[in-house]
């Protein structure tokens, strides 16, 4: 498989995530959309892989990277589902889109990678006020959009976490095996959670058909090759460049959130958002560009 067709497939699925679990979640609730899609992507991956016959693997690296991407795909899209609920899809994209500076901290912190440079300091700080500045502003839906940001910075950690703990563990595994095994403990964790805290009143004649069409998506698309694409790239690529996906969707998602949902930003919000995406690009390139400034050279093309 292409490298850089799997890292585009990760990017188009990413930012038409966030729309697609608001939609998801209509009627039936962010609980059973999330644990449905993660349950139906799990069946649905193993039937694949009992197809292409291809086992799981079960040692000791295998078990310890489907609990580590399991993390992930349990803790941080439980998080996003129920922040979802209140902050536009297009702030949930840039929100996470904080992934690429938490995990450089991660990986100078667990990999020992040489990642505390000036430029990534720089966009590290110029992050930090965009969130501050999204803080500071009542987005429409008073202290529920705050907890919703709250509970998407909560998913960039466990989610930066989970990519730095399979990238340390170093498993030869294929890519459909890693999602596998992390959807079947994470289809597992849904459901004891759904047992638990789900509403068992729940009417399917109150789900509308987008919700159903999101789920599939979601299910399949979303789920089993996003996640496949993603483990693919993260095996065969530097994990903070795997991080810059979220360097382009936070912005075709907000594109998308305007032009499909009708959502609406502040100028606040947008301002903070600014602030996130430019220090995704200092976070890539501002070391570059310092060292050309101080050389005098012209600055490269991106």
């Amino acid at each position: 498989m292409s490298v850089i067709l799997a890292y585009i497939g990760v990017i188009v699925i990413w930012s038409t995530t966030p729309l697609a679990i608001q939609w998801s979640s209509d009627g039936w609730g962010y609980l059973f959309g999330v644990s449905a899609r993660m349950v139906i992507g799990a069946i649905f991956c193993l039937i694949v892989l009992t197809v292409i016959k291809q086992k799981l693997a079960w040692h000791k690296d295998a078990i310890l990277t489907y609990l580590a991407a399991s993390i992930g795909i349990y803790g941080a899209m439980l998080c996003v589902y129920w922040g979802a609920q209140f902050i536009p899809s297009g702030l949930v994209a840039v929100l996470f889109g904080l992934s690429p500076i938490v995990t450089s901290v991660f990986a100078t912190v667990w990999l020992k990678e040489s990642n505390l440079t000036i430029g990534r300091v720089s966009a590290t700080l110029l992050g930090l006020l965009g969130v501050v500045i999204i803080f500071n502003v009542d987005i429409g839906m008073d202290n529920l959009a705050l907890k919703g940001v709250i509970a998407l910075l909560m998913a960039v950690f466990l989610h930066s976490g989970s990519a730095i703990w399979v990238k340390r563990i170093g498993a030869d595994l294929p890519a459909l095996s890693v999602t596998g095994g992390s959807l079947l403990l994470a289809a597992s964790m849904y459901i004891l959670t759904w047992l638990v805290f789900g509403d068992m009143d729940l009417k399917m004649s109150d789900v509308q058909l987008k919700a159903g069409l999101a789920l599939g998506y979601l299910s399949i698309l979303g789920s089993v090759l996003g996640f496949t694409l993603y483990f693919y790239v993260l095996k065969k690529m530097d994990v903070s460049k795997v991080a810059l996906v979220t360097l382009v969707t936070p912005v075709l998602a907000l594109i998308l959130g305007r032009l499909l949902n009708n959502e609406s930003l502040p100028l606040t919000v947008l301002l903070g958002s600014a602030c996130i995406i430019t220090a995704l690009v200092l976070h890539q390139w501002g070391d570059i560009f310092i060292m050309r400034i101080r050389q005098g050279k012209t600055l490269p093309q991106l």
